[in-house]
């Protein structure tokens, strides 16, 4: 058990630096829709869970609750973008259809 919380810990240490300083320091120069971190992290948490985020983790914060195999996924495309193996913005454009998706089959409060 202690292996897998030290693993745990140091998955969550890289998302958060992974989400809150590599990408936004590499965003203008690779000319990226999003700069903030909460955007790489929904950009991110979407293609980890293959849908909108919060409909697959339950509770907050995002990367505490979610399951290790996915955390580990989200963590991987963002290497990727780094790495200029993962395309960020088509990533992105996937996880905002997602939420126009989401939105529009949401019941009208009118």
């Amino acid at each position: 058990m202690a292996g897998a919380d030290t693993h745990r810990a140091a998955l969550e240490a890289a998302w958060l630096t992974l989400t809150r300083e590599t990408l936004p320091g590499l965003a203008g120069l690779r000319s990226w829709p999003v700069r903030a971190d909460h955007c790489f992290q929904r950009i991110l948490l979407d293609a980890a869970v293959g849908g909108v985020w919060y409909d697959a983790v339950r509770a907050r914060p995002a990367y505490r609750f979610i399951a290790m195999d996915l955390l580990e996924r989200a963590v991987s495309f963002g290497q990727g973008a780094v790495d200029g193996t993962v395309d960020l913005a088509a990533l992105n454009r996937q996880s905002l259809a997602w939420r126009r998706e989401k939105k529009a089959a949401a019941p009208s409060m009118l």
